[in-house]
């Protein structure tokens, strides 16, 4: 197979999605595991069953999140003195964050939450009916989770086009074949590793009710974050965060247009319904297409035994249309009953901290957009973005009535 054919060239999120899916399923066929080129002299092994990828993500000490989950590129020298995220760390390390962080979303932070997830969603939902026929994604998607990160975080408001602009960039850097542009990297994690450090002496001196205030101040167990450690955990929300949610909220409307009888049997009942309509987007669209993993010692995983070094990579989205796992997995179904998908991520220590939280996000903004404007819909076929790491959509045409 050519490099140009594998799944991580960038055109093949130009091929019509369903024959990605064929091209997956004739994967998950085979007898063994496929060792696809992203390189003439380098390759990786492609984990596309839901079985495979669920024992592989239980198992992180032979399938290592070190030395980078997010690239096929290891950490470039450039970066090696910056705090890594949470997605490219083992335990200890992993641990230690994500139990600080955990511990700073108290009861009181989670209601706060949600209280600002449905003001946001309200507002945004006034702008659309004021505005009539737009862009979609620009105008409804991408600024939904960013609002309430930074509102969640505290960011002054004057911050939010740096944010946008830096979030935006990091993750052109996926729109590739999971290689690493170093100075555009590095360029916008000092961004964020700045301006966290700043707020976070503010927050110190002058506490407010936010989760910078909350992750300054926590400490458990005598544990707590540095202030690269805060840059590097506000880098994980904006980008991991915004990316997964804006594409779900875009492919939502996309997908309800597209089967208007899914959209008629939502509609008949929305309070019943929805929650297992926003289930089946994620499993449906999976906005994450991959997470590379890197074996450990020699280790055996349904048959296979994988090597010492071998990058592996996790297909979220074949794993998610697994035959032996979900009956029809081609069909768009508001229904499937159970819809144990993985677009979060497989069972273990990476499962998403934020799955909550962009549950929350996508199903309150749905049920204001159909409540409100239950006529929205897509005039247009939806832009795919060309790359390898996301399945968005960056431009959807759309009518509020």
């Amino acid at each position: 197979m050519a490099v140009g054919a594998t799944p991580l060239h960038p055109d093949f999120a130009t091929i019509p999605p369903a024959e990605r899916h064929r091209f997956f399923a004739g994967l998950r066929a085979a007898d063994s595991p496929a060792f696809l080129p992203y390189t003439a002299t380098e390759g990786f092994y492609a984990l596309v069953r839901y079985e495979e990828i669920a024992q592989a993500s239980r198992a992180p000490k032979s399938f290592s999140s070190e030395p980078s989950a997010l690239s096929l590129d290891d950490v470039p020298a450039a970066l090696a003195g910056t705090t890594p995220s949470m997605l490219n760390l083992d335990d200890p390390r992993h641990a230690r964050l994500r139990r600080v962080v955990s511990r700073a979303f108290t009861p009181r932070m989670i209601k706060k939450c949600e209280d600002d997830v449905a003001v946001i969603a309200r507002r945004i939902v006034d702008r659309l009916i004021e505005k009539g026929p737009c862009d979609f994604v620009t105008d409804v998607a991408m600024p939904m989770p960013l609002e309430i990160i930074c509102s969640l975080m505290g960011i002054p408001e004057e911050f939010l086009p740096g944010v946008v602009e830096a979030t935006n960039l990091i993750m052109a850097i996926t729109d590739s074949d999971g290689r690493i542009d170093t100075a555009v990297l590095a360029e916008q994690v000092g961004y964020f590793g700045v301006l966290m450090a700043d707020l976070a002496e503010q927050r110190r001196k002058e506490p407010a009710d936010d989760l910078i205030t909350a992750l300054v101040n926590a400490n458990i167990d005598g544990e707590s974050l540095t202030e690269t450690e805060l840059g590097s955990f506000f880098r994980l929300l904006t980008v991991a965060g915004n990316e997964t949610t804006r594409n779900a909220i875009s492919h939502a409307l996309a997908l309800l247009t597209e089967y208007p009888s899914q959209r008629a049997l939502l509609l008949e009942d929305l309070d019943t319904r929805l929650p297992g309509a926003v289930e089946e987007v994620l499993r449906y669209a999976s906005p994450v297409s991959w997470m590379r993993r890197n074996v450990v010692g020699d280790v055996e995983l349904c048959g296979h035994t994988y090597r010492e070094g071998d990058r592996v990579l996790f297909f979220y989205a074949s794993a998610n249309r697994d035959e032996n796992v979900f009956d029809r997995p081609d069909d768009f179904d508001i229904t499937r009953s159970p819809n144990p998908h993985v677009a979060f991520g497989g069972p273990g220590p990476h499962f998403c901290l934020g799955a909550h939280l962009a549950r929350r996000e996508i199903s309150l903004l749905l049920r204001e957009l159909l409540t409100r404007v239950p006529g929205v819909h897509a005039t247009a076929d939806p832009l795919y973005r060309r790359s390898s790491f996301i399945n968005g959509i960056d431009h959807l045409a759309c009518s509020p009535v």
